[in-house]
């Protein structure tokens, strides 16, 4: 039998967990798992649960506001492969590690099209049956260029939106419109290193340890709420060069787990951090 999954976001208050699973067992419901959190520092509770059987999902999300706290986010939806756009620039690791899992299906997302700034990626996601869409940035504004990328994104309403390298900073205008949907690489650990060229920063600082930071985009560069990051040990022997190579294998792996649990609804986004039920 499909799971179902039922996500929750609201001000904390005594008696939460027992009322929810009251709702749930008078739907006739049986729960699988079920994860938990309270955000002390803010009065916050949040809550993950699958489980399975036949329900009525009007009636029971009506059930659920009933007993909530007042301005309460509720999402009951099915286990279900997401609908993405992903968007790069010129390098390729990471967007050739996404069409790859996507090939086998390794990753629980539709991928509906591949849009660039440069045609250099077009090979290898025309080699995956997909749309390419090059939109150059030459020649035009910022805001000219956003809007046409605007436009191919609103031909196919994506859930997500994720920077594969996308080596472009978008205007506050345009990640506005996607709030808590575009999903960014950074090859950096951050708060470190914000903005270009990181491995150089990071260089001539001489750090022992560089990384990456999957994040969502809000209008702040770089400072949006972290979902993934990892890191790995270099030494002084390193230039930038040697730094930016041993960096794109950690970039792949964080961007992969960051979408394998957004992916999954187990990141919820609390202000500008996210609880992460993994």
């Amino acid at each position: 039998m499909n799971r179902s999954l039922l996500l929750i976001d609201c001000t904390d208050k005594k008696g939460l967990i027992h009322e929810i699973t009251g709702v749930l067992r008078s739907h006739n419901v049986n729960i699988e798992t079920n994860q938990e959190f309270v955000d002390h520092s803010s009065g916050h509770f949040f809550m993950r649960t699958e489980f399975s059987g036949s329900f009525d999902s009007g009636k029971m999300y009506d059930d659920m506001m009933k007993i909530l706290p007042p301005n309460s986010k509720v999402k009951l939806t099915g286990k279900r492969k997401k609908n993405i756009l992903l968007m790069a620039s010129k390098e390729h690791h990471c967007l050739g590690d996404i069409l790859v899992k996507h090939s086998f299906n390794d990753i629980n997302a539709n991928i509906l099209a591949v849009i660039s700034n440069h045609e250099i990626l077009r090979s290898i996601t025309e080699r995956s049956d997909l749309p390419f869409h090059f939109v150059s940035h030459e020649n035009i504004s910022r805001e000219e260029h956003e809007n046409k990328i605007l436009n191919i994104i609103n031909q196919y309403n994506p859930e997500y939106i994720v920077l594969a390298k996308y080596m472009r900073i978008l205007n506050a205008e345009f990640t506005g419109l996607f709030t808590e949907k575009i999903i960014n690489i950074h090859h950096s650990f951050l708060p470190a290193f914000i903005g270009a060229n990181p491995y150089k920063q990071a260089y001539e600082r001489g750090v022992k340890i560089i990384g990456a930071t999957a994040h969502f985009v809000n209008h702040n560069l770089d400072e949006g709420p972290i979902i993934s990051q990892d890191v790995i040990n270099i030494n002084h022997t390193m230039n930038a060069e040697d730094m930016a190579r041993a960096g794109r294998d950690v970039e792949k792996s964080v961007l992969s787990k960051a979408l394998k649990l957004v992916f999954d609804d187990k990141v919820m986004v609390n202000g500008n951090k996210t609880v992460v039920f993994d």
